[in-house]
């Protein structure tokens, strides 16, 4: 499975010149926790995260006024706070070399590229609904673990045996080592 086959199209960014308030109300509305960073002509020139705009928000023990706060935060822009080294995958990408990327980055999401053009966006949320997907966890069902030696042809013996027994098999999922 690639990229290009669950990520989500046409995300939502956010422009360059835009403040830190009117992008964590975005976040807020849209429901999402990251936004690529467009400049004037719609280019993809970094991303931000909410916890990128929280580290620049005013903590709530601070002293300054309620009517600060919103001035404040209007004047911090993202071409400020972005991080503009941004790591992507383009829909060509399959889906674990993405999940890799963003293990060993500690990122949770990546913006998908078709060469210059922002096309899509894989998140961490994304992932895990594939994860889910792929060990049926929303089927209902038994679920049967098993340790088996790694030999050949020992899946297949298993799956016959099971549906010799009636069973059917929706969801198979390995690990290697115990």
């Amino acid at each position: 499975m690639l990229v290009g086959d669950r990520m989500t199209v046409r995300p939502i960014t956010v422009a360059e010149d835009a403040s830190v308030d009117e992008a964590l109300q975005l976040m807020r509305n849209e429901r999402i926790r990251r936004l690529p960073v467009v400049d004037k002509h719609g280019r993809m020139v970094g991303i931000v995260s909410e916890l990128d705009l929280l580290k620049v928000s005013p903590s709530p023990a601070t002293s300054l006024s309620i009517y600060e706060i919103p001035y404040l935060l209007s004047k911090i822009k993202m071409r400020d706070v972005m991080t503009r080294d941004v790591i992507t995958v383009s829909e060509d990408t399959p889906l674990e070399e993405a999940a890799r990327i963003m293990a060993d980055n500690k990122i949770g999401g990546l913006p998908v590229m078709r060469g210059d053009k922002l096309v899509g966006i894989i998140t961490e949320t994304d992932m895990f609904k594939i994860f889910l997907e792929m060990l049926g966890a929303r089927e209902s069902g038994v679920r049967l673990s098993l340790l088996v030696p790694e030999e050949k042809g020992i899946l297949a013996e298993i799956s016959g045996k099971i549906t010799k027994m009636g069973g059917n098999i929706l969801a198979l999922g390995t690990t290697m080592g115990e």
